[in-house]
């Protein structure tokens, strides 16, 4: 589908066949401790769109940008809803379900990006992709490279769970540790494809990122028989899985095969809330992250301007949660459900529980709640120290077990 550049700030176009990153008016104008300038939405003509309402049946590739080579070496999509009952039962509200995008090829959501970046890289006849992550988009992206054969350079902070770090090892990537933050890595990912080319798909700063997790809302819309939920909770730390979440259902809107879009919460860590503050206080500043939940532990959010706007101009809310309700949120979810997903998806069921009272009075009992599950709980194991343990051995003999369960 043919498509267009547009400045998220100015609102500037850029129609152009080659890639770019920041409309560079707004970057140019950038100051250090506040959210980037600059970056860019990528917009389609709405007659295009529209030709899409007369289908029986839509498909996320029907509203990409580039075509998706041999769909079947990368499979992303299309993922199952998981209803908990007994959950729901508990917190009063019939209706809750988990769309478990924990479960694509690389164990996160951020294989929908990476998907769309490999489809990129491809159509322009590049080899190489750099990236920052703290695991999940790295380990994606890796995956991807192993499947299309495309080389992989990572840059990590060190202090990155090891399981996501061997992922992407055992993927092939070249990975780099880096002696700071996730900020500190993006920014040396940057300057490598400066020096020495290739394609850069950072979060948000390739718009194609946001392109390609829009992907899930045009599925949750297909598997809800062809509408939107009523409200449905994102985890937030760079804002470009909800700006993602809300694109693609933008793009329904104006195909006309919806007509609102859902009520979308940011949920996020008290210790990781640069774009709560953002959208409570109109100002755009960093923060110090310290959140257990490592992968929406962000200083600077790179979508978070993009965030904002579609969280004001859509109506949506932001809902802050403390890392023991994010941390007891991952312990019922896998006790009560079955649902094993790492600390930051877990963020989005604390907020929608913490939120409960609300969402019964204002949307009443039977509101369709989509909590969005971003990354499955092996990637993060060592969360787990301290908390859980191994029972202790027993004997091997009958007499053994009638005296452990007497």
């Amino acid at each position: 589908m043919k498509f267009r550049y547009v400045c998220v700030d100015c609102g500037k176009e850029y129609v152009t066949d080659k890639i770019i990153y920041q409309c560079p008016e707004c970057a140019s104008k950038q100051k250090e401790g506040e959210f980037p300038r600059g970056y860019l939405k990528v917009i389609y003509d709405n007659d295009e769109l529209r030709k899409l309402s007369e289908k029986d049946h839509v498909s996320i590739y029907d509203f990409f940008p580039y075509d998706i080579p041999n769909k079947e070496v990368y499979p992303v999509g299309t993922t199952p809803i998981v209803v908990p009952k007994r959950l729901n039962e508990k917190i009063g509200l019939k209706n809750v379900f988990c769309k478990m995008d924990a479960y694509l090829p690389s164990g996160s959501f951020k294989d929908r990006a990476s998907q769309l970046i490999a489809a990129q890289a491809i159509a322009h006849n590049e080899k190489r992709i750099a990236l920052a992550s703290t695991g999940n988009a790295g380990a994606a992206m890796s995956c991807a490279g192993a499947a299309y054969g495309l080389d992989i350079i990572l840059f990590v902070p060190e202090t990155a769970p090891i399981n996501k770090l061997m992922q992407s090892v055992l993927y092939g990537a070249t990975v780099v540790p880096v002696k700071g933050s996730y900020d500190d890595a993006f920014l040396l990912s940057i300057e490598y494809t400066r020096h020495f080319g290739g394609i850069n798909r950072n979060t948000a700063y390739n718009p194609m990122t946001i392109e390609g997790k829009k992907s899930v809302s045009i599925e949750l819309f297909e598997q809800l028989g062809r509408k939107a939920p009523d409200v449905v909770y994102v985890p937030v730390g760079d804002g470009c899985i909800i700006s993602g979440v809300y694109k693609g259902f933008y793009d329904l809107m104006q195909a006309g095969l919806i007509d609102r879009i859902p009520c979308i919460v940011c949920a996020q860590s008290e210790k990781s809330n640069a774009i709560s503050m953002a959208f409570e206080t109109g100002e755009f500043k960093s923060i110090s992250a310290t959140t257990r939940a490592d992968s929406i532990s962000v200083d600077i959010p790179a979508s978070g301007r993009m965030a904002v706007q579609y969280l004001k101009t859509y109506g949506g809310w932001c809902t802050q949660v403390s890392e023991d309700e994010i941390l007891d949120a991952q312990m019922t979810l896998v006790h009560d459900s079955g649902i094993f997903v790492e600390p930051a998806s877990a963020t989005a069921w604390a907020a929608m529980n913490k939120d409960k009272d609300m969402l019964k009075e204002r949307f009443g009992e039977d509101a369709s709640i989509c909590v969005l599950l971003t990354g499955i709980g092996f990637k993060d194991m060592a969360v787990f120290d301290g908390r859980v343990r191994m029972p202790a051995s027993i004997e091997n003999s009958a007499q053994a077990v009638i005296d452990r369960f007497s």
